[in-house]
C-alpha cells in the first residue's frame, strides 16, 4: 500500500478563486485528481463537503495537505478536532511543507499557535464587518431588507383584506408575492 496525499482547497465566497491554492497543492505533491475543493463556505462552518469527501478519502498511511491553516480551520477546537480525527486515522497532516506532528511537544505547540492566529483573524473579519455595517447603517446607507411591495401596494393590500373577499392565497395571487410576505405585511401595517 503506497501513501497518497490528499490536498484540501478552500475559499469564503463565490467571488474567490481557488487556482491559487490548487497549484500550491499541487507544487506540494498532490495530484489535482486528489485535491478536495469547498467554495462559498466560511472556514468557521464545520458542514464544508469537501473537507468531509477529502477526510473520507484518506487512509492510514496517507498526508493530508493543505496550502496554509486556515483554510482548513479558522478556530482552535475546530482545527484540534480536525488533527485529531485525522490523527485517530493514522494520517498526516501537512501545512504547507511542514508536517504536523502530534506526538513532539514543539509541533503540538506550533500547531496551536497557528490556529490561535486563524481565529483571531477571523475574529478581526467579523468585527470589521459588525463596525463597518453600524458605520453604514448610522450613515442611513444599511437599512435591511426593503419590502416586497411598495408603500401604495400595501396599503391597498390592507385595504383588500379587511373586506372579508380575499384569503390570504387570493391576496398572495393577486399581489405575486409569498403567502408569508401577506402575513408580514398585514402585521406591519396592524393599527
Amino acid at each position: 500500500m503506497t501513501a497518497t496525499k490528499i490536498g484540501y482547497a478552500r475559499c469564503s465566497t463565490d467571488g474567490q478563486d481557488l487556482t491559487a491554492q490548487k497549484q500550491a497543492l499541487e507544487k506540494l505533491g498532490v495530484t489535482t485528481d486528489r485535491i478536495y475543493t469547498d467554495q462559498g463556505l466560511t472556514g468557521t462552518s464545520r458542514a464544508r463537503p469537501g473537507l468531509d469527501q477529502a477526510i473520507a478519502a484518506v487512509r492510514e498511511g496517507d498526508t493530508f495537505v493543505v496550502p496554509k491553516l486556515d483554510r482548513l480551520a479558522r478556530s482552535v477546537p475546530d482545527a484540534r478536532a480536525i488533527a485529531d480525527q485525522l490523527e485517530a486515522k493514522g494520517v498526516k497532516l501537512a501545512l504547507g511543507a511542514s508536517v504536523y506532528d502530534p506526538t513532539d511537544p514543539i509541533g503540538k505547540m506550533f500547531f496551536n499557535i497557528l490556529a490561535t492566529f486563524a481565529e483571531f483573524e477571523a475574529d478581526l473579519i467579523r468585527m470589521q464587518t459588525r463596525e463597518g455595517m453600524a458605520i453604514a447603517r448610522a450613515k442611513g446607507k444599511l437599512r435591511g431588507k426593503q419590502p416586497k411591495l411598495s408603500n401604495k401596494q400595501q396599503k391597498e393590500l390592507c385595504r383588500m383584506h379587511g373586506t372579508g373577499d380575499y384569503s390570504i392565497s387570493d391576496l398572495a395571487e393577486v399581489f405575486s408575492v409569498s403567502r408569508p410576505t401577506i402575513y408580514q405585511t398585514l402585521n406591519r401595517n396592524q393599527t
